[in-house]
């Protein structure tokens, strides 16, 4: 059962350390590559902030966003951005999107997200979790897998595996972290492939973060993943 108070919660913690980050940084350093192929560090703070109005979309009855173009255009025009917009920005996003959480409504109903996906409304603050924490990762700015909190990184693994569970393109794997957990995904049937490592090397291959050198792999290759 999905917490959303505890979630939300978590949500402003993780916002609040991206902000004390965030105001570290310079024009210089936003304009920056970040881990994201073909992203400036601009570009993944405008896609944060923007999710954050596209989630107050959601959670308010409206789509999530205009169309496709309009996302991808959003984010390439708020990226050049210099830091004290970008900064602003995000925070003014995120108090959005938290003023719209707050609002008395039935967490258990039924929303759609892009492309057609369905979720009930109580798993949006952990989906804006996923957001804010991985592309905290993904500025390349100190902060990285392994300072994701062990609870978090057990959702996400949980979160990613369900995602992939069922995937014909799959072999059967057997996920298994070192730290103790285990998950199964892909295929329902055929020969397993085990796939074992510590949490946060497991959810950097699962999340397409990292290529899977710090993963043992037995019963096959190290299967390729979908792209998120």
């Amino acid at each position: 059962m999905n917490d959303h108070v505890r979630d939300l919660e978590s949500v402003r913690e993780a916002t609040d350390r991206l902000l004390a980050a965030v105001a570290g940084l310079d024009n210089a350093a936003v304009a920056a590559p970040s881990r994201l192929p073909g992203w400036t560090r601009g570009h993944v703070l405008a896609h944060l902030s923007r999710n954050a109005d596209a989630l107050v979309n959601v959670l308010a009855g409206r789509p999530m966003y205009a169309s496709a173009a309009d996302r991808d255009g959003d984010i390439d025009r708020d990226a050049p951005r210099g830091q004290g917009e970008q900064l602003a920005d995000l925070r003014a996003s995120a108090e959005r999107f938290q003023q719209e959480a707050a609002v008395d409504a039935d967490w258990s109903r039924a929303v759609e997200l892009r492309n057609g996906v369905i979720d009930t409304a109580s798993r949006l603050p952990f989906r804006r979790l996923i957001e804010v924490e991985l592309h905290h990762v993904d500025l390349g700015i100190g902060y990285d897998l392994e300072h994701l909190s062990a609870d978090f990184t057990r959702r996400e693994i949980d979160f990613l595996t369900d995602r992939f569970s069922g995937n014909a393109a799959l072999p059967r794997i057997a996920v298994t972290a070192t730290e103790g957990g285990q998950w199964t995904t892909g295929r329902a049937d055929g020969d397993v492939v085990s796939v074992t490592g510590p949490s946060a090397d497991l959810l950097g291959w699962l999340a397409g973060r990292r290529e899977g050198a710090g993963l043992k792999c037995d019963g096959g290759p190290l299967p390729v993943l979908p792209a998120l």
